[in-house]
């Protein structure tokens, strides 16, 4: 047995066949389009880090000592001239980061609130995490010994109270889980940029995480157990997986995916197993990574402002506001991807005030534009494109093409005019806008719907040859028949 109470186990043959794993992404998930990710731990009781900038904006040689991720507070705090540090030291003295899990209340955690405000926003799946990288359970994990909140801190079952709640609230239910690193089960330096490294590649750099056959035992065996126990329908690891268990044996990466499919037939998993392993969808994280948000299923992620644990240091300055958030939902959808939202609550479980007027703000505003968002697709640029002067962004959905725009008023839209029935257009409450047509495109007055955020405008696709689409059929994209491709669905 090893130290974390598991009989190591030995890679064996590496070439294993990942491609087997391959399949469609499941509808619901490419239709979802918004969902909820919660970071809640022990670090919202300090709640502390530097508003320096988002991920993909910070040079990388000053984001690990003034890193705006609250949730590291653990590892920032391990640099000796980090602000940080100063921090701890003036608030907590020398008091063990162990402590703060002792001092999390949980006391006025209400997941029923959570999942309404959330389901309210719009969003159609609540992804909470189960284990950061501080190694601390929000569950009992097998192998956490006291080092979870049903032992110490809240004294409950995190999860099982979110997952219920989402599962009444009409939501689908995921776990994030940090397989890649737990601090607690190693001793290694803190995360700092290492030569000829990004922050990336920093963290991901095998000297720097757990990759021996043990801790891919434990890590696997919380997996599964999340499986057994929570059905989640979305499997959302970060960071890596341990190298060790990247095989197709007994407690092996390739195993896991076989038994989450067996039980959750429609789950996804997101792309932070490893490079060349497998995955349902790409991930960006606030400005980083956009390179993987080309074709197929993808995500962005982010938090309402810098960090994604609660940070007491942020306030409406560092947030998106209501019109940001709008327009960036949009812009992720216009493109095929899905949006997901971080919040981080409180240490008592209040979802702060601030956090909690933008999801608000936002949901008046799926309230009316949701048609616009949910179970669409991108429109082929050769009906309309999307700019920034104006701002305009097109979606799809059936024989339908919508155009959200920032400023109503007077707008004039690059689109291909016999693909539209320019006739046909309505605003989301219903109201008809006149169209004229020049050899520039379509020139309307957008009315405004909420002060200071989108509109969205509906159109009537044409199909090439028709004036206007035939009653009683609906024309969507042909899957593999290339941007533009149609067919005729009774």
């Amino acid at each position: 047995m090893d130290k974390y109470g598991f009989k190591a186990v030995r890679a064996p043959d590496p070439r294993v066949p990942w491609d087997e794993l391959r399949r469609p992404t499941p509808e619901w998930f490419r239709d979802a389009k918004l969902g909820i990710m919660i970071h809640w731990g022990a670090y919202s009781v300090p709640a502390w880090a530097e508003p320096t900038g988002e991920l993909g904006t910070v040079d990388g040689n000053t984001w690990f000592r003034h890193n705006p991720y609250a949730e590291w507070y653990w590892n920032t705090i391990r640099f000796k001239d980090s602000p940080a540090r100063e921090h701890h030291r003036q608030v907590y003295g020398d008091a063990a980061y162990d402590d703060f899990l002792d001092d999390w209340t949980a006391d006025e955690f209400d997941p029923a609130s959570w999942t309404a405000l959330f389901a309210r926003a719009g969003a159609r799946y609540v992804i909470p995490v189960a284990k950061h990288h501080d190694g601390i359970a929000l569950w009992n994990a097998p192998g956490t010994g006291t080092r979870n909140t049903v032992a110490r801190g809240p004294r409950r079952d995190l999860l099982h109270e979110i997952q219920t709640a989402a599962r009444r609230a009409g939501l689908q239910f995921g776990v994030y889980y940090s397989g890649g690193l737990d601090w607690h089960v190693t001793d290694l330096p803190a995360h700092d940029m290492l030569p000829d490294h990004d922050i990336f590649t920093s963290v991901r750099d095998p000297r720097h995480r757990p990759v021996d056959a043990a801790y891919a035992a434990y890590a696997y065996l919380h997996v599964r157990d999340l499986i057994d126990r929570y059905r989640p329908s979305v499997l959302w690891n970060d960071i890596e997986w341990p190298d060790a268990g990247k095989h197709s044996g007994a407690l092996g990466l390739m195993e896991l995916f076989r038994y989450y499919y067996g039980e959750v037939p429609d789950g996804v998993v997101n792309d932070r197993w490893g490079d060349a392993t497998h995955y349902d969808f790409r991930t960006s994280e606030y400005q980083a990574h956009r390179e993987k948000e080309q074709d197929g299923s993808w995500e962005n992620c982010r938090g309402i402002g810098m960090s994604f644990g609660y940070n007491r240091v942020e306030d409406e300055r560092h947030l998106l506001s209501p019109a940001r958030l709008c327009m960036h939902l949009t812009d992720v959808v216009s493109r095929g991807g899905n949006l997901l939202l971080n919040v981080g609550p409180t240490a008592s479980g209040a979802i702060p005030q601030a956090q909690a007027a933008v999801l608000t703000r936002l949901g008046d505003w799926m309230e009316h534009c949701a048609p616009a968002i949910h179970d669409t697709r991108p429109l082929p640029e050769e009906i309309a494109r999307s700019s920034d002067e104006p701002w305009i962004r097109w979606t799809t959905a059936g024989s339908h093409a919508w155009a959200i725009v920032q400023s109503p008023g007077p707008l004039r839209l690059a689109v291909s005019t016999d693909r539209l029935d320019t006739a046909s257009a309505v605003t989301v409450t219903g109201e008809v806008i006149p169209v004229t047509e020049d050899s520039d495109g379509l020139v309307l007055t957008v009315p405004p719907l909420i002060e200071g955020l989108p509109a969205a405008v509906r159109f009537t696709l044409r199909l090439p040859g028709l004036s206007a689409l035939p009653a009683g059929l609906a024309a969507r994209p042909v899957p593999s028949g290339g941007p533009g491709r149609w067919h005729l669905l009774a």
